[in-house]
């Protein structure tokens, strides 16, 4: 532990944007990390207000004490999913590998001390959720003094069991991929596989339920939750530790959290150099034959140049992809299973008139195409390569031009296919049908431009590990949360107005805004690149 906390601080000063505005005589950059952390704050903020008001609703219908139990099992899904997502970059193949190992220290060493820095990197989200949840919880229930620095303590164990679950699955799949030539493909086909089951565990567990009959009311809610920390054994510990004063359960978080660190990097250190060594190995082809280049033009070269970027990368196409992927997913099931079937399992039976959704497709199509736009992360992802990009004779406008055509030419056409397969399952009219795509290419259009935009702005080129301008970064970050939020008010908001205005005249009204928006933010772009 002494070995894994001396590699951690050293990484921890290497790229603590404290660290580097208080060393950095750069003011473009120090005045660039104060935007970024102004704009993180505020969705700290966001996200706790969201907890807050969560909590204020159940303790405003009498269930106060399922708040630990939501707290710790929202806590553990997102440090589950997250890590997946992340670890692939953080454990494996990083580009600071051959410097760590090196160094006088075990391979387990290194592997531990890779994840401790994931864990803190994400640690302040998590705590948001706690932090948030414990003052909504302090409202209504009053509890004992001590519960207050109990339930901050615990809350530093709650991610850790997920996240060693989600690295030794990443661990897995890196291993099993490194025995194939083409260890890249192999690793992200199961990367996406793990990603889809999770997304489909969901609908296991609730068709359970419904097959059992049972009704998600007031009165069960508890009881349902009080499974789940029965069932997932840490969300109950932690409840028991700071509801009920339960010694056992703190320790048992505690003391599991630490042991499975230990068993999973002893694991992981077995195999870590071979691995590493072999996803960093590259196999040639024997029968290479030199052919006719083609031309393109600057731009379309650019875009086929972050095309071989994502490929080339198992973190990059599964966070870049992912939103793509779900689309093809929605579009086959709609028409397999029909339009009709699944609004009225979303509703949970309730007397909806599928039609009136209708106007609120491409925005159902958007949620999922627009999820993560390359353009908010692909400016810094040049990172320390970026002089050479600076050093050709090409603009900074034309650099952007190709990674926004990259980004269309990603999600123009799976936007066209799942708006097609939706309106044919919903039997949209074909003169509605056309209107629709307009609008999802006005989208995708703004969908680009303004990750440009956050791109540009937020940009981070001293990067050690790519998760943390693909994953983490201020500018992915700054473009999602609030796209999604945005996008589901939308939808309801469409939903409520084509039900007063007729869905033609909507259509264009919302193509229009689109349109405008994805003009203004493309000259945003065009001004930031003469900067």
């Amino acid at each position: 532990m002494k070995d894994n906390l001396t590699l951690l601080k050293t990484l921890l000063l290497s790229t603590s944007s404290v660290n580097i505005y208080k060393h950095s005589k750069d003011q473009k950059k120090r005045s660039r990390i104060i935007g970024n952390t102004v704009g993180v704050t505020i969705l700290y903020l966001l996200l706790m207000a969201y907890c807050i008001l969560l909590c204020i609703g159940y303790g405003i219908i009498g269930m106060t004490h399922i708040i630990p139990v939501i707290c710790a099992l929202t806590i553990s899904a997102l440090s589950l999913v997250f890590t997946f997502f992340k670890s692939n970059g953080y454990l494996f193949n990083f580009k600071e590998y051959d410097m760590l190992m090196s160094l006088p220290f075990e391979a387990k060493t290194v592997a531990g001390c890779k994840f401790l820095y994931m864990y803190i990197q994400s640690l302040p989200w998590y705590m948001s959720i706690s932090i948030a949840m414990m003052i909504g919880y302090g409202i209504y229930a009053h509890p004992f003094i001590l519960v207050y620095p109990a339930w901050l303590i615990l809350s530093l164990f709650l991610p850790v069991i997920p996240m060693l679950v989600s690295s030794f699955l990443g661990f897995l799949i890196a291993k099993i991929s490194s025995g194939f030539r083409k260890t890249n493909m192999i690793q992200t086909a199961l990367s996406f596989i793990a990603v889809l089951f999770s997304f489909s565990l969901r609908f296991i567990l609730e068709d359970v339920f419904r097959n059992q009959k049972v009704q998600i009311v007031l009165e069960e809610i508890s009881k349902i939750t009080e499974k789940a920390g029965n069932i997932y054994m840490p969300a109950g510990w932690f409840a028991e530790a700071v509801t009920s004063g339960k010694l056992s359960g703190a320790l048992l978080l505690t003391g599991i959290s630490i042991l499975l660190f230990t068993i999973v990097f002893q694991i992981v250190g077995n195999s870590y150099r071979n691995i590493n060594s072999a996803l960093k190995s590259h196999a040639a082809s024997k029968n290479y034959k030199m052919t006719r280049q083609k031309q393109h033009s600057v731009v379309q070269a650019i875009a086929f140049k972050e095309f071989k970027r994502m490929t080339g990368s198992t973190t990059y196409l599964v966070n870049g992809a992912m939103g793509e992927l779900l689309g093809v997913i929605l579009g086959v099931a709609t028409l397999l299973i029909g339009f009709d079937k699944i609004v009225s399992t979303v509703t949970q039976g309730a007397p909806v008139d599928p039609s009136i959704l209708q106007p609120a497709i491409p925005f159902i199509v958007y949620f999922l195409i627009g999820m993560m736009a390359t353009t908010a992360c692909s400016p810094s992802l040049e990172g320390k390569n970026y002089w050479i990009v600076q050093s050709l004779p090409i603009e900074k406008k034309t650099l952007y031009q190709g990674k926004m055509l990259f980004n269309m030419e990603l999600t123009v056409p799976f936007m066209v296919f799942t708006t097609l397969c939706l309106c044919i399952s919903a039997k949209v009219t074909l003169l509605h049908t056309l209107l629709y795509l307009l609008l999802g290419l006005a989208l995708c259009a703004f969908s680009t431009a303004w990750g440009c935009v956050c791109g540009i702005r937020h940009i981070r080129l001293d990067w050690e590990n790519e998760v943390e301008v693909i994953k983490q970064g201020s500018a992915v970050t700054i473009y999602m949360l609030p796209n999604m939020f945005v996008v589901m008010g939308l939808i309801v908001l469409v939903v409520v107005l084509g039900t007063r205005i007729n869905h033609s005249l909507l259509t264009l009204i919302l193509i229009f805004i689109a349109a405008v928006l994805a003009a203004i933010s493309y000259r945003i772009v065009m001004i930031l690149s003469k900067h």
